[in-house]
């Protein structure tokens, strides 16, 4: 799994005009599923994001996770993330999941931290999206459960 994970003040998804999710201090969340993601890297993401201390604490160290503050998590499912465009200039897709096994971990992932006490906000999968993200900091992170980063 990937993630592109940024700190925010104001972060939201719209799909055909709607307003789909919307949260204010937090993290947005932009989560790509490989094929043959599983388990371990379902956990490692939802441990790191759960916990990534990002946000100051009271000596303006970032020193505070999402849970720490109270914060919220806009997720949106990317698969983009996992284009590879190491040869020619059109990305390939090959290493993203398929459809329905990567619309079941984008899921979990979301209910694994809904099930740590963190308000998710979520995109809807596989939909035309517009978000909307006020970058805080800019803060952003990278996350490779494989760890090729």
């Amino acid at each position: 799994m990937r993630a592109v994970v940024q700190r925010v003040t104001a972060s939201s998804v719209t799909v055909g005009g709607d307003v789909k999710g919307s949260i204010g201090e937090g993290l947005a969340v932009l989560l790509g599923v490989e094929s043959g993601d599983g388990e371990k890297d379902l956990e490692y993401m939802i441990d790191k994001v759960s916990g990534l201390r990002v946000f100051d604490d009271e000596d303006g160290i970032m020193n505070l996770s999402v849970l720490d503050t109270g914060g919220a998590v806009l997720s949106i499912s990317q698969f983009t993330l996992l284009g590879d465009v190491r040869r020619g200039k059109r990305p390939s897709w090959i290493r993203a999941e398929r459809p329905g096994t990567a619309n079941e971990l984008y899921r979990r992932f979301n209910d694994g931290l809904r099930a740590k006490g963190i308000h998710v906000e979520e995109g809807v999968f596989q939909a035309d999206m517009s978000v909307a993200i006020v970058n805080d900091g800019p803060v952003t992170i990278l996350l490779d459960s494989r760890k090729l980063f």
